[in-house]
């Protein structure tokens, strides 16, 4: 049976509110500085604070007037926290672009293919959301073929080795999963990638408060873009994407590009893909 934990602010990010709270009932400032500083430039959050959240495997929401690194949206940077579209090259073409429902080999170009990255990003119109990335290791039923075939930030990796969680890796403003092809176990016939909102039921958080959502597959030897797949439909009684696929068919790995939403939180689609939660 799989826990699932509540992912905690650190115990640094929260004393740093907590100082900067004091700080201002102690020294408020005259309503002149106080216009100005709102029509200053929006604070960039601390590159420790994501730097550290990118290792604990968890996301740090930022608060307002914070941004994660990558764009912003220049029409309402209050409330907009982006995520960047493509990986630390930019220059790396993303590949393939697929529409909802198509399909494609991963082996069309490199037949010696051993091992893929997946990289799934977004953005948010409401800071409450707090995203996260998962995987599914389901057999021929459509079930995981394990308990702990399920990879997410509270269990990064498969008891094979082959799927790794790698968080919000290197500053590029996205979750990365790596999939190693050679450690797969036979069992597994398909890996399906999940995008969730963290207590979204709880908070009242739905799909209608995401925008620009996309999974990004490269090739993990060469780091070559081979597809990406953009998300466009948003619904407001949706609070989980099952974003695509990568199946088995004839000896090959495929991707599948799914883009379908679900109302299920993230113990919810355990129990549609056969995880037994405590």
């Amino acid at each position: 049976m799989i826990d699932i934990p509540m992912k905690i602010k650190s115990p640094e990010s929260l004393g740093n509110m907590a100082a900067d709270v004091e700080r201002r009932i102690r020294q408020p400032q005259p309503l002149c500085q106080l216009m100005g500083s709102i029509m200053q430039p929006l604070p960039q959050a601390s590159p420790g604070q994501f730097r550290q959240a990118a290792q604990s495997n968890r996301t740090v929401r930022p608060q307002p007037g914070q941004t994660v690194p990558g764009r912003v949206s220049q029409s309402q940077p209050w409330q907009t926290v982006s995520r960047r579209e493509v990986s630390a090259g930019d220059s790396v073409s993303p590949g393939e672009i697929l529409k909802k429902g198509q399909k494609l080999s991963l082996m069309r170009e490199n037949p010696n293919l051993t091992a893929v990255e997946v990289s799934l990003g977004w953005r948010v119109q409401n800071p409450a959301c707090d995203m996260d990335a998962s995987a599914f290791l389901l057999g021929s039923n459509g079930k995981v073929v394990g308990d702990e075939w399920f990879v997410f930030y509270g269990q990064t990796s498969s008891p094979d080795g082959s799927v790794v969680h790698h968080g919000e890796r290197g500053g590029t403003g996205e979750e990365t999963l790596s999939i190693d092809l050679k450690k797969l176990h036979p069992s597994v016939k398909r890996i399906v990638f999940i995008l969730t909102i963290h207590e979204a039921l709880r908070q009242r958080l739905n799909f209608g408060m995401v925008s620009d959502a996309y999974i990004q597959v490269r090739d993990g030897s060469m780091g070559k873009g081979i597809l990406r797949f953009r998300l466009d439909e948003y619904y407001s009684n949706v609070i989980s994407m099952v974003v695509g696929e990568l199946y088995e068919k004839n000896g090959e790995w495929r991707f599948n590009a799914v883009g379908n939403g679900v109302d299920r939180d993230l113990e919810g689609l355990c129990g549609l893909y056969g995880v037994q939660v405590e």
